[in-house]
């Protein structure tokens, strides 16, 4: 399907692949910001991907809006038949589930919430079909997800199950926002998980909480010293359940600048995922903790 183009103000072009979001048009959108980097296009001055879009600052006194469209409609001509295959990585990004921090932060705002009653895990089992939260925690750490966007805050991934369809998690989010959430808290809303880079305002459904700060200005984390920002769209993040004797030991790890993520460098063929989705997560797992 071809894309839309709607033009913002005089300095901005967005480019919408679909109206839902799929690994297909994460691969399309990407694909033509990729090329449009790589076509250096006087005039063009910021490239910004989305989930399933993109967005491009463009400079009107170097090159007209027409002549901006006819390059990227030429650009996504040439996205349409690329081969759908990236080098990225695999990260292991450990959670502690139903942790306190958390817990007490939902309960401060259950008025804001579809079912004041119980937790946000028990709201999400529900919905979902799970007979049980521990069944459906399994459900969210049990297959990887694929960070398909970089942003709203500093170093925030989005992130889409790779599952069938019929087989992601969906949860609603608050019905009105939250005015606090806690830093790190691994959330979720549609159908796109998220980990909190930093401490905020929030309406996605709250499941845990990892050790592993994703964020850091200061670039004093041993692991964040060259970027400050740890996530990339591409990136595939494999999510551990870890208890709280675990999760103290990584805080500490972390703030002794002892903990490394394990981290994998893999290729990644939407064609061949799409095959078998479950052998090829089981590949990329096999491929993360190989030594």
């Amino acid at each position: 399907m071809p894309a839309s183009y709607t033009f913002g103000g005089d300095e901005h072009l967005f480019v919408e692949c679909s109206d839902e979001m799929s690994l297909e048009a994460f691969f399309k959108s990407l694909s033509i910001a990729t090329g449009i980097r790589e076509s250096r296009i006087n005039g063009v001055t910021e490239i910004c991907p989305a989930n399933a879009s993109l967005q491009i600052k463009f400079n009107p006194d170097v090159i007209k809006p027409d002549d901006i469209l006819k390059e990227v409609r030429r650009i996504e001509g040439a996205a349409e038949r690329a081969e759908p295959v990236i080098k990225t990585r695999i990260v292991e990004i450990p959670v502690f589930y139903n942790d306190p921090w958390t817990y007490e932060t939902l309960m401060r705002f259950r008025e804001r919430h579809q079912e004041p009653g119980g937790t946000d895990l028990d709201y999400g089992a529900k919905i979902n079909g799970y007979t049980d939260v521990a069944s459906f925690i399994g459900a969210h750490h049990g297959s990887p997800w694929f960070v398909s966007m970089v942003g709203f805050v500093a170093g925030l991934p989005f992130m889409f199950q790779m599952v069938e369809r019929q087989r992601q998690i969906e949860v609603p989010k608050y019905l009105r926002p939250r005015t606090d959430t806690p830093r790190l808290t691994v959330g979720h809303g549609g159908c796109f998980g998220c980990i909190y880079s930093v401490r905020g305002a929030g309406g996605y459904q709250m499941f845990g909480i990892t050790p592993m700060p994703i964020f850091d200005a200061t670039q004093t984390t041993s692991y964040l010293r060259d970027f400050m920002v740890f996530f990339r769209p591409g990136d595939i993040v494999k999510f551990k359940p870890i208890d709280r004797d675990a999760y103290d030991q990584a805080v500490e790890d972390v703030d002794k600048g002892r903990f490394a993520p394990p981290i994998r460098e893999v290729k990644f063929d939407l064609r061949e995922f799409q095959k078998d989705i479950d052998g090829y997560n089981q590949t990329l797992e096999e491929a993360l903790y190989a030594h």
